[in-house]
């Protein structure tokens, strides 16, 4: 079963591009966000609009409440679930999206690490994920390295294998390999040189602000929900938060949301530079290209290196 991928960092023009090949090949767009997994989170993730759904149809999105946990198991099983429903209706499946491992764990396959263990999640449940995110520092270097400071639900589920087995997430992780691949995949990745990325974060941070993000954060504080809920860990709902809550002007949380994007899209680099067979290009000046390279791929070439 062959699927095409839109992966890279935030704000470098995934969704965009995305959109036009999936006209173009007769395509449905599976969406790889950790946050627009989340309903009610909307501007602030830079979620589909309502156009934009009406053009393309798109799957894994508004899943849950901003309350629920949500974690990469959960995404492949409604990965794919919906990828089997497009291509048995004669569709395209897209995957289009920037959390890596959401796109690892589809393709490659679930990592098999023990189970949950409630009473440690207890446990470990009052202390904030700065504090969470040193211990891991300790006990898994590596996977604390992966894994940003705020990212409440990765930094417990890695305490917790470390804790209960005595064995890494991530030496878990590297034996496995991710090596089980249950898609032939062409994997785009979208690279754009950082100051023309950091440019775009910037413009894309202020068009929130003017499509009414603070009312969109400030309608969530209404509801009770706070830092502490799983979805509002994304980047800009905490900087925004602090705004509704009396802690700080709009303007320095527009540029604490700035600066956090810009922190959070390197992570994405960094990890996606990481990830095998990906193959790196530019949105506009090789939209063309792309676009051959995929329909090339779903008549049956073997991907290119990087296309042509």
């Amino acid at each position: 079963m062959r699927v095409l991928c839109i992966v890279g960092p935030t704000a470098s023009g995934k969704s965009a591009l995305a959109l036009d090949l999936a006209e173009r090949v007769g395509g449905e767009i599976v969406s790889a966000d950790s946050r627009q997994v989340y309903r009610d989170l909307d501007i602030g993730t830079a979620k589909p609009t309502a156009a934009e759904r009406a053009r393309v149809p798109h799957h894994c999105l508004d899943l849950v409440a901003p309350s629920e946990a949500f974690d990469a198991a959960r995404f492949r099983d409604a990965a794919r679930a919906a990828i089997a429903d497009i291509v048995r209706r004669g569709r395209v499946a897209l995957v289009v999206g920037g959390t890596g491992l959401y796109v690892r764990v589809l393709l490659g396959g679930l990592c098999p690490a023990p189970p949950r263990v409630p009473a440690l999640r207890r446990a470990l449940a009052p202390e904030e994920a700065a504090a969470l995110h040193r211990r891991l520092r300790v006990l898994d270097p590596a996977a604390a390295a992966r894994i940003a400071p705020r990212d409440r639900v990765r930094i417990v589920r890695a305490l917790e294998v470390a804790l209960t087995t005595g064995v890494p997430l991530s030496r878990w992780q590297a034996e496995h390999g991710f090596a089980e691949p249950a898609y032939d995949a062409l994997v785009i990745g979208l690279a754009r040189p950082t100051p023309e990325l950091n440019a775009r974060i910037a413009a894309r941070a202020r068009a929130m602000a003017e499509a009414g993000f603070l009312d969109e954060v400030r309608a969530l504080r209404r509801r009770g929900l706070g830092a502490g809920a799983p979805g509002l860990s994304a980047v800009g709902y905490r900087e925004l938060l602090a705004c509704v809550e009396g802690r700080t002007d709009l303007a320095t949380a527009l540029a604490a949301t700035v600066r956090a994007t810009r922190r959070f899209a390197k992570r994405q680099r960094t990890w996606f530079r990481r990830e095998p067979g990906i193959v790196w290009c530019h949105p506009e000046r090789e939209a063309g290209a792309i676009a051959a390279a995929a329909e090339g791929f779903l008549a049956g070439a073997a991907p290119a290196a990087r296309p042509a």
